[in-house]
């Protein structure tokens, strides 16, 4: 792909960011937009790190010290956060506290930052379920109604990596390739289709039923739930090198490249191939993101680098925003919960955040994510 578009599609991303910044100088976005305008709430859904972290890819590139004292201001919300336990029993310490807090301490050497990020790792780390050998990902560790898993928390396991790569206490990374083994034996099916969420009895840790609570049905494949799989088994392997994890990520990926329509934008379930249904970028953006990194860690050929490349591109063409366009985000046609009836093609903050994310990636092929 040539560079040069990716670096004006950056561009792009940057001035509306950059447009609308003094919108979300006292919260965050919402997870969704509304009419294609995100609603500012407080530091207290599983998205508020992703805007941070546009916030410092944005600064890394273009070195704007307005992006850079932005990140810094919101850092004090993610301690306030996590020491006053707002919203924080669930798994999804690293999509929050990753792209915010251990981002700050990679580029600033922000040591309040650090031990932030820490302490949502101890956060991550204490929902480890021994029965059943996984990370529950929501609710209460008492509620046996939410004795589960589900595939987004492969990206929340970086935390646990970083976190022993930095005290030297490896009983976080024992914790991170537990629940991995676990997630990669219950989530993918003989397809190399995936499950959303997978139950566990909660007597005898014994895998119970997969099932899904955002995707068409039980047995479908709800596609940003596989496009966490092709990222989320890419990051694993760079953390952790396990050689099995490359034949099921190619399988994984190949299953989402075989779905996906003519333009490469996915619809909100694989169930769908095409028709008026909903299409949901953000998947897209995730799975391009996750190849782009297997391809650096040398899991897979030239060609999947090659289809990655033309999957962004057809995002840069066809779905992402212009500065004069009516709404304050980054990438059209996302969805959230398609049979919850949330942010329904919209623009979605994680969908902003891994298209930005890419764009990177194919500017400078040497730059490291911050969940590495």
């Amino acid at each position: 792909m040539n560079r040069d578009k990716a670096a004006m599609a950056f561009q792009n991303a940057m001035e509306i960011t950059k447009k609308h910044q003094n919108e979300f100088l006292k919260g965050f976005p919402a997870p969704a937009s509304e009419h294609n305008w995100y609603p500012v709430i407080e530091n207290n859904d599983w998205t508020a790190g992703f805007y941070t972290g546009m916030l410092w890819m944005f600064y890394e590139e273009g070195k704007n010290g307005s992006f850079l004292e932005a990140a810094k201001r919101q850092i004090k919300s993610f301690r306030s956060r996590i020491e006053e336990r707002v919203v924080v029993d669930h798994h999804d310490m690293g999509f929050i506290y990753m792209p915010s807090c251990v981002a700050s301490w990679k580029l600033t050497k922000d040591s309040f930052a650090r031990e932030t990020a820490l302490m949502a790792a101890d956060n991550l780390k204490d929902r480890f379920q021994e029965k059943g050998s996984f990370i529950q990902a929501w609710g209460q560790l008492n509620d046996q109604g939410e004795y589960r898993l589900i595939i987004d928390c492969l990206l929340n396991l970086p935390l646990l990596y970083w976190a022993s790569e930095e005290t030297k206490d490896m009983s976080y990374e024992e914790v991170a390739l537990k629940h991995l083994e676990t997630a990669r034996r219950v989530l993918v099916r003989d397809d190399y289709s995936t499950y959303h969420t997978y139950y566990f009895d909660p007597e005898t840790g014994e895998p119970a039923y997969g099932a899904t609570k955002q995707g068409y049905s039980d047995d479908s494949a709800w596609s940003r739930g596989q496009a966490w799989g092709v990222y989320g088994l890419a990051l694993n392997y760079s953390n952790c090198r396990k050689p099995e994890i490359v034949s099921q990520w190619k399988g994984v990926t190949d299953y989402f490249l075989s779905h996906l329509p003519e333009d490469l934008a996915a619809y909100w379930d694989f169930y769908f191939m095409s028709g008026d249904e909903p299409r949901d970028s953000s998947a897209s953006a995730i799975a391009v993101c996750g190849i782009l990194e297997a391809y650096k860690q040398g899991m897979c050929d030239e060609s999947y680098k090659e289809k990655a490349e033309e999957i962004l591109e057809s995002l840069i063409d066809h779905y992402a925003a212009c500065p004069e366009d009516d709404g304050n985000g980054l990438l059209k046609h996302s969805t959230y919960g398609r049979l919850l009836g949330e942010g329904i093609d919209e623009y979605c903050l994680w969908g902003d955040y891994f298209y930005v994310e890419a764009l990177m990636r194919v500017m400078n092929p040497d730059w490291k994510p911050y969940w590495l």
